[in-house]
Parts: C-alpha cells; structure tokens; sequence
C-alpha cells in the first residue's frame, strides 16, 4: 500500500460520532448517528445526503443546548464529511475553545481540525493542530503520521527567500526585455526616419509648370543677349596692318 493510500486512510476522522445523554436531545441524537452511520457504511462514493441529514439532526439537538460539547464535535465532523472544510474548521476551533476534560475527546477534535487544514492546503496550522492533539494523546499512532507527513511536505516546498528571489528575477528580465524592445522601436524609427529624409534628398519634388515658364524665358533671354553682342562686334572695322615698302 502506497504513502497516498495510507494518508487517505490516516485522514479519516478520529472518531466518527459521540453519544450524548438527555431527553430531549436523545431523539435527535440518535436520528444524526443513525444517518452518520449509514453514510460511512458506503465506502466508495461520499452520500453527502445523509451527512447533511446528520448534520440536521444534530443541529435540532444544539438548539435545546447551544453549549453541549460533543453536539457542536459531531457537526464539525458533519462539515467535514461533505468536504466543508472551512465550516467544519470553525466548528472544531469553537469545540477546542471550550472546557472538556476528557483529553482523548479534545485530541480528537485536534486531530479532525488538522486534517480540515491539511485539505485547504494550509501545512502550518496543520502542524499545529496535529501537535495540540498529540499533546493531550502522545500514544496516538495517526496523529503521528499525519504529523510526520505534514512537515515532510512543508520541508519539500521552496523556502519564501528563494521565492521572493525567483519573482525578483523574473520581473528583472521582463523589465529588460521591454526596454530592449523599447531600444529596438526606437533604432526602427530612427532608420526609417532616415530613409525618408535620403529619399528625400534624392528625388526632389517637380517645379511647378509657372516656374519652369520662368526660367525658360530667362535663358531666352540671356541667349538672345548674347547674339546681339556678337553681332556688334561684327559690325565694327577691323584694323588692317600694312605692308612696309622695301
């Protein structure tokens, strides 16, 4: 039989139901256990039907003693069979609260109160619980393992240090990564600013059709001025050197 197998077992309530006297709680009394008793019979599936109907009974017989110890102990176990783990650890806290010499029942309710916590996941309150109850029962084998499996499990999980170091790197290198990103948009803007200036540069934008009139008529101009200065000078005399007489 396997650890997860064992526990399962270990896990089972320590003690499943009191007995109480009185009159008028006798009948209610009785009805919840009767319930209880069918609903542990079924060892495969939970009827979470007759812990309810349990819990009802018992209920009826806290309402003639609100006080009454082992009324409030079989409740929490009520909650804790349908798996209200929350419930039921408010239940064995105020059972544990109040006086009860018997110290076997106050190591059970202990006992049950660490398993509601070691269910919710809560490890410390567990270990916790399991030490009150071995307190008022050393002997008890369960509780023991319980115990021991508990703080097995508290020792494998990571300690907080190395967790709070772990989520410091980690916001680190997302803090990078974004100003990298951050760097690389701003490069990619850069360049293709660039680019738009270079294409800029290399393709002028045309000159209007009025402007390129203008400049024609200019060279028209300077051109036309030209050819009446050489004409000038063609129209003037040129100086003919003589020959000498020998």
């Amino acid at each position: 039989m396997n650890k997860l197998k064992i526990l399962t077992l270990l896990l089972l309530l320590a003690g499943t139901y009191v007995q109480m006297s009185g009159q008028d709680e006798r009948k209610h009394i009785r009805r919840g256990n009767r319930d209880y008793k069918k609903a542990v019979i079924d060892s495969v599936t939970v009827d979470t039907t007759m812990y309810q109907s349990a819990e009802a009974d018992y209920r009826k017989a806290l309402e003639k003693d609100p006080n009454n110890w082992d009324a409030l102990y079989n409740v929490a176990n009520s909650l804790y069979k349908q798996g209200k783990y929350e419930d039921a650890i408010r239940q064995y806290q105020a059972v544990t609260g109040m006086n009860q010499s018997d110290k076997e029942k106050l190591a059970k309710a202990y006992h049950n109160m660490g398993n509601s916590y070691l269910f919710n996941q809560k490890l410390d309150e567990a270990i916790e619980a399991y030490k009150n109850s071995l307190r008022n029962n050393p002997d008890d084998f369960e509780t023991k393992y319980n115990l021991a499996w508990a703080q097995n499990k508290k020792n494998q999980e990571p300690p907080q240090q190395q967790q709070q170091d772990q989520q410091e790197q980690d916001q680190n290198r997302d803090k990078n990564e974004d100003e990298q990103q951050q760097q690389q948009n701003q490069d990619q803007q850069q360049q293709q600013q660039q680019q738009n200036e270079q294409e800029q540069q290399g393709n002028p934008e045309k000159i209007s059709k009025e402007d390129a009139m203008r400049i024609l008529e200019a060279l028209q101009n300077d051109e036309k001025d030209v050819q009446e200065k050489v004409q000038k000078q063609k129209a003037q005399p040129r100086n003919v050197k003589s020959e000498k007489d020998w």
